[in-house]
């Protein structure tokens, strides 16, 4: 009886494994996308903060394996001691901090006795997949101190400058010479059209107020002056810009 039984399990055991490798080897494919253009880099992408990455583990062949799957962020320099680990199939996460980012996973396949891992080892044997390499820009942030609103499709309104860069705090305000505030904004993308409640200001001088926080933790304290000059005509062959 005892050796029915042990012709039995191997049996069994023999038939589990044709069972597994027919199925095939589970495997991964690990995808990063992020929610705006990336600066392609040779080694990876530049972003100004805030950008969010989507980060897929793409698995295949899974079949009747267990799948365990841990997504490492590190700072440059800092492989060993990760600041976050995630545990999904798919993960997001929005980077707000300055400087080099590199994400990778582990992955773990159980099935019975067989497991298949794409651990470290695996990708250091395995080059050009992992990690994904991010750099998040130090923060710029720059406002002019004059603009037209007059519809000639030039300085119409008055914004942070082109060129700000991983600005993940901004409140922007502006006020009249008496001090009364006329209009306010807290994303850097955002303007003045050079109304109040709805109704065109007089030309003139008037004060901006920006407060903003870097994704480097820099801040900005900015305060300056804004001449709005509707009578400014620029044309498009001007090679003047407004300050």
């Amino acid at each position: 009886m005892m050796k029915a039984n042990n012709i039995y399990t191997l049996l069994v055991f023999i038939l589990t494994s044709i069972a597994i490798h027919a199925q095939g080897v589970p495997s991964v494919n690990p995808t990063a996308t992020y929610d705006e253009t990336a600066e392609k880099t040779d080694e990876g992408s530049s972003f100004s903060a805030p950008v969010t990455g989507h980060f897929a583990a793409n698995p295949s062949n899974v079949g009747d394996y267990n799948a365990t799957y841990e997504w490492r962020f590190y700072t440059e320099g800092q492989e060993d001691t990760p600041y976050l680990v995630r545990y999904e199939e798919e993960t997001e996460y929005t980077f707000t901090t300055a400087g080099a980012h590199r994400i990778t996973l582990y992955a773990t396949f159980i099935n019975g006795t067989d497991t298949v891992k794409y651990d470290k080892v695996y990708w250091s044997e395995n080059p050009g997949v992992l990690p994904f390499n991010i750099s998040i820009y130090e923060s710029k942030l720059e406002m002019p101190n004059a603009f037209s609103p007059n519809n000639d499709q030039y300085n119409n309104t008055y914004r942070a400058k082109e060129g700000y860069k991983s600005i993940v705090e901004f409140h922007a305000y502006i006020f009249n010479r008496w001090g009364q505030k006329l209009y306010e904004w807290h994303d850097p993308s955002g303007e003045w059209d050079g109304t109040y409640k709805g109704k065109p200001v007089k030309d003139g001088v008037y004060f901006c107020l920006v407060k903003a926080r870097g994704a480097d933790g820099r801040k900005f304290n900015i305060k300056t002056d804004v001449n709005l000059l509707r009578g400014f005509i620029e044309k498009e062959n001007n090679n003047t810009t407004t300050p």
